[in-house]
């Protein structure tokens, strides 16, 4: 039986729990998996990458059933690819197949609509289209790929320091490699420029990394379960994680990647959220309403980050 789900008219890291919801309602009882984006109107980066990973857990790969050790979604456990209606609306198909996100569902899904085939052309407010991170070179190519455009943008259009763009892309580096260090599988990250009218009136960079992995609860278990005794959960872990800078490394020096994306973001007034499981934690900029943490959410495979750098108000045109 193929069970349906619904990708949200508007998906980003607002309307995530409710698709993260559907996904687990479907996936509990086996089946294939149809996900519905025809009346897709928009995706932030952050959607693209939480769809593909949906995708893999879906089809029974990259760690499904973990979900951070919250009970992550599940997934069927056949070989079967789940479907994927493209979304109708042209201008929104466009942009799906300019952010990468085609070339890589291509794998992971049996797409139903008519993919555009683009050609060679300006990438435009698309810094960098969805990509894989499998391993350690990965997370150095999409640095250096995107290093020198992006450093371009902060300094021109956000009005960054010259060094905030070196802070940024350790932000970068460290998302990523979170993926091959914790994940246990491979994930995806898209970086993307805005100007966000609704929200700041400003202009912002986006990236946003997603996994299907194991999660933080399970990767952070061995060391730290037996520290926070019953409090142990999804949110521990990520509160852990986050604002106690704890790694599974034991090793001197490790464990200070988020501790250290959190400090560059402080300096920038920048926003980071991390989801896995079933929690989700963020530190939240004062123009901003998000709440820091949330427990009980519906479960989802591995763990997504979204991280904001916003246009300095000094800078506002």
């Amino acid at each position: 039986m193929t069970r349906l789900v619904d990708v949200p008219a508007q998906f980003d890291d607002r309307s995530f729990d409710q698709f993260a919801g559907a996904f687990a309602e479907a996936a509990k009882d086996g089946g294939r998996l149809l996900f519905d984006a025809h009346a897709a109107e928009w995706a932030s980066p952050y959607g693209l990458v939480g769809l593909l990973v949906a995708g893999q857990a879906g089809r029974g790969g990259g760690g499904g059933g973990g979900g951070g050790g919250g009970g992550g979604g599940g997934g069927s456990t056949g070989t079967e690819k789940p479907l994927l209606t493209a979304p109708t609306q042209a201008e929104v198909l466009t942009y799906w197949a300019r952010a990468g996100f085609f070339r890589e569902a291509a794998d992971l899904f049996e797409v139903h609509g008519r993919v555009p085939k683009l050609k060679a052309q300006d990438e435009s407010d698309v810094l960098l289209p969805v990509t894989p991170v499998r391993a350690a070179e990965d997370v150095h190519a999409v640095v250096s790929k995107i290093q020198q455009r992006a450093s371009a943008i902060l300094a021109s259009e956000l009005g960054l320091d010259p060094k905030a763009t070196m802070g940024f892309a350790m932000a970068l580096s460290e998302a990523c490699q979170n993926i091959v260090e914790h994940a246990g599988t491979g994930g995806w990250v898209a970086v993307q420029r805005y100007h966000w009218r609704q929200k700041l009136g400003r202009r912002v960079v986006v990236i946003a990394v997603a996994d299907a992995g194991v999660g933080f609860r399970h990767s952070l278990e061995p060391t730290q379960s037996k520290r926070f005794g019953a409090r142990w959960g999804d949110a521990a872990a990520l509160e852990a994680a986050l604002i106690q800078g704890v790694s599974r490394f034991r090793d001197p020096g490790r464990g200070q990647g988020l501790a250290g994306i959190r400090r560059y973001l402080a300096r920038w007034d920048g926003k980071i959220a991390i989801r896995s499981g079933t929690a989700r934690i963020a530190i939240v900029p004062k123009w901003d309403d998000d709440v820091p943490l949330k427990d009980g959410l519906p479960p989802f495979p591995g763990a997504q980050v979204l991280i904001i750098i916003p246009e300095p108000e000094s800078t506002r045109k």
